[in-house]
Order: structure tokens, then C-alpha cells, then sequence
């Protein structure tokens, strides 16, 4: 308790300081001269801002599948998914959520008859989780921003990355190139240029 004065001390030295000097630690800001227009405006994606009621309202649209696989953690049977053999140039997005997940260009034939990619699209955060259900240690991916079970993710794959995304069909949706502009897609055209 020797220590107390001292603190009390600096303490007081602290507020006489502010007192002194506190005026003149802020800046004066007037914000009706300051130059908007040299601010740039960034527009959300609208993956990033879906309100609960959006949410939900994509949830009630899922089928009972959809909703075993993405909110329950489900796996679909292979080989008898949507996309499992789709060669359809473009980009699935999230089932709920819509945000980009991975192109048609990082889809290859994997022989587990889900669909497979080697990465997600550049600029794409991928959940990754560590599963251990039925006595194995897997690593379990979601999307960000829809929170939804995709798949998992395994270190076999065959190209450059090593990496084999086996996703879950129920958990996407696939925006052909045609359409990505028309689906509010249009900055991931390039991909396919």
C-alpha cells in the first residue's frame, strides 16, 4: 500500500496537466469545408450486409436437403448431387448468403463424386474448423458470412495448392458467366477473361 500516494500523485498530476493543456489536444474539425469529393466511397457487397430477416428469409427458401447440409452440418450422397459433374463455366456462391465462393475454373474431377475445387476465389475467406466427428480429425469449411457448412478440406488434391475443397452441392448456387453481371456478379467476369 506504499505505492497509493504515489498513484493519487499522478493522478492529480494528470488532471492539472489535462486542465492546463486539454484544450489543445483536439483539432479543429469543421466538416462542412472538408472536400468530399475527394473521399472515395466503397459499396458493400450485399453478401456482407444481409440483415436477419434476409437471413431467415433465405432459410425458409431452402429445401429440407439444403437445410440438413448447410445449418445442420450434412453431408449429401455422392454422385447424385447437382454439381458433383457439372462442367458449367462460372462461380458458386453461397446457398444463403450469396457470397463468391469458388470458380468453375478451380473445379476438378476428384473420383469422390462431390464437387471439387483447389482453392476458393482470390480475396474469399473460407471458414476452417476442426472436425472431429466419427472418430476422425477432418477440417471442416464455412462460408463467412452465410455461416454455412460447405464441406471439408483436404491436402490431396492434385494441382499446384495440394488442397481438395470437397463441397457439399446443397450448400451452393451456380451463377453461369452469362449471368454474373445481371446477379450483381459482374466484378468476377475478369475471372473468365
Amino acid at each position: 500500500m506504499r505505492l497509493y500516494p504515489v498513484y493519487l500523485a499522478l493522478l492529480v498530476l494528470f488532471i492539472v496537466l489535462q486542465l492546463i493543456y486539454g484544450n489543445r489536444s483536439f483539432a479543429d474539425v469543421n466538416l462542412e469545408e472538408y472536400d468530399m469529393s475527394k473521399v472515395e466511397i466503397i459499396d458493400t457487397p450485399f453478401w456482407c450486409d444481409m440483415t436477419p430477416e434476409e437471413r431467415l428469409e433465405a432459410i425458409n427458401n431452402l429445401t429440407e436437403e439444403q437445410k440438413a447440409v448447410a445449418l445442420e452440418n450434412g453431408t449429401e450422397r455422392p454422385f447424385q448431387n447437382e454439381y458433383w459433374n457439372s462442367k458449367d463455366v462460372g462461380i458458386y456462391v453461397d446457398l444463403i448468403s450469396g457470397e463468391p465462393l469458388f470458380s468453375s475454373i478451380d473445379k476438378f474431377d476428384s473420383g469422390t463424386g462431390w464437387p471439387s475445387f483447389d482453392r476458393p476465389i482470390k480475396g474469399t475467406e473460407i471458414t476452417e474448423i476442426v472436425d472431429k466427428s466419427y472418430g476422425m480429425v477432418r477440417t471442416e469449411v464455412r462460408s463467412q458470412y452465410g455461416d454455412a457448412h460447405l464441406g471439408h478440406l483436404f491436402e490431396d488434391g492434385p494441382t499446384d495448392t495440394g488442397l481438395r475443397y470437397c463441397i457439399n452441392s446443397a450448400s451452393l448456387k451456380f451463377i453461369p458467366v452469362e449471368k454474373l453481371a445481371e446477379e450483381g456478379y459482374g466484378d468476377f467476369i475478369e475471372l473468365f477473361n
